[in-house]
């Protein structure tokens, strides 16, 4: 990791960059992409293409480009529900009810959310009418890896939403089967079809539907570049949770702090992708040689060491004079997964602004909140916990306002409508209002 002493200096080197711009220079991407389509296409000429055939040729084009770019020839894009219903004898049971677990503390947690939000209201003549959307998609990653929790986290707020119809996407894997695990975890959270399909032509298919695949009103959930493009050229067709990036860590420390904990969390942040962010901000010189020290030994027992190292050797351990510029900095760059790995760790919290999930001590890693904290670990990432939340209920629930006026309120406020409607040059608008005042 690249170690950085002084406020000003760790500032400079944690400014953002487009994250989505840098994915998609990437030369080996740009040399399969033009290995794949026999042509030096760029990323979004590639989602553009295929936006277009799916948007004509339907479940076709999203059957032809899966087996193009993945190789996979699937007979069907939707699972049966028998097929979901067999899946349970495949996995393992204490999987099966760690699964069930981790979705009771996901229900549980966006249920009390949903007691303060997404509710409707009426007074004698106005109001708002909460109405769960009708049908979402949620892309789940997978093809070689599975990613159950991904399931749980965007299925199960929906479900506590009241959403009518959730709908899976998710790729398959080489021999053209999607993973048991994943189809247990969609009928653990509710989830009411699943197709086997990923990568762009998914997101083309949720967006505007196929032959199979019905069209949804939002889409929600974590990709690739393509995927993420995708899901940037159809917003407006239909809504989007956010653009996801590289997964993120940022730990502010103090000297309490376990140099241990801190490597480790950083190591499994690293693990993710090698495009990850990791990043240490400690008042303490000690500890950032300690955790210096603690990566070397702990990186070299892992399984995927060279893919974990790529990480971790672009992060950053930046070593300030006081936790106030410690917060500052954090609050700058916004991270995905904040911990604060301090003595007094609520006291901190207060100050915090911009963090897509706040985890307080040693025995609340983001790990935990990756799997069965409870709130969702779809959060947002590049910086956009300056301006966005991680998923809720509320991504899946739109609102309706409500006017009933009285007679003697329209008598009342007319007028001052009047008069505005006349300075915006509007007297359509002005007449609509004295006719109903008797004037005009």
């Amino acid at each position: 990791m690249k170690r950085v002493v002084g406020f000003d200096r760790a500032l400079r080197l944690l400014r953002r960059s487009d994250p989505l711009q840098s994915l998609e220079a990437q030369p080996s991407l740009l040399e399969n992409i033009r290995t794949t389509f026999g042509e030096p296409l760029s990323p979004a000429e590639v989602v553009e293409r295929i936006l277009a055939d799916v948007r004509t040729a339907g479940d076709s084009a999203v059957a032809r480009y899966g087996k193009l770019i993945s190789g996979v020839d699937v007979p069907t894009l939707e699972i049966p529900r028998s097929r979901i219903l067999s899946a349970y004898t495949q996995v393992d049971e204490k999987l099966i009810a760690a699964l069930r677990l981790s979705a009771s503390r996901i229900r549980s947690f966006h249920e009390a959310c949903a007691l303060g939000a997404g509710t409707s209201f009426y007074s004698a003549e106005l109001g708002r009418k909460a109405v769960p959307l009708q049908r979402v998609g949620l892309y789940v990653p997978g093809g070689r890896a599975s990613y159950p929790s991904s399931v749980l986290m965007s299925a199960v707020p929906a479900k506590v939403a009241g959403v009518d119809e959730i709908v899976v996407a998710t790729p398959p894997g080489p021999q053209g089967e999607v993973s048991p695990v994943i189809l247990v975890a969609c009928d653990i959270a509710g989830v009411d079809r699943v197709f086997a399909m990923g990568g762009a032509q998914a997101i083309a298919a949720l967006a505007y539907g196929t032959e199979s695949v019905p069209r949804v009103d939002k889409i929600c959930g974590p990709g690739n570049v393509f995927v993420t493009l995708a899901k940037q050229m159809v917003f407006g067709a239909v809504a989007i949770d956010s653009l996801a990036g590289p997964s993120e860590v940022l730990i502010i420390a103090d000297e309490s702090a376990s140099p241990a904990y801190c490597a480790a969390d950083i190591l499994a942040q690293a693990e993710h992708d090698p495009q990850a962010a990791v990043v240490l901000v400690t008042n303490s010189s000690a500890l950032a040689d300690r955790v210096v020290q603690e990566l070397a030994v702990q990186l070299g027992s892992l399984p995927r060491k060279d893919a974990v190292e790529e990480a971790v050797k672009r992060g950053v351990i930046a070593v300030v004079d006081t936790l106030d510029e410690a917060v500052t900095l954090s609050d700058e760059f916004a991270p995905e997964h904040l911990e604060l790995m301090v003595a007094r760790p609520r006291e901190l919290l207060e100050d915090i602004r911009n963090a897509g999930c706040i985890c307080l001590g040693g025995d609340s890693p983001v790990v935990m909140a990756d799997y069965i904290d409870g709130p969702s670990h779809v959060l947002p990432t590049g910086g956009s916990a300056r301006f966005s939340s991680g998923l809720g209920v509320e991504d899946f629930i739109k609102f309706s306002t409500i006017a009933h006026l009285s007679s003697a309120t329209m008598c009342d406020l007319g007028p001052a409508a009047i008069t505005i409607a006349r300075a915006e040059g509007l007297e359509a608008h002005a007449r609509a209002i004295e006719k109903r005042l008797g004037s005009a």
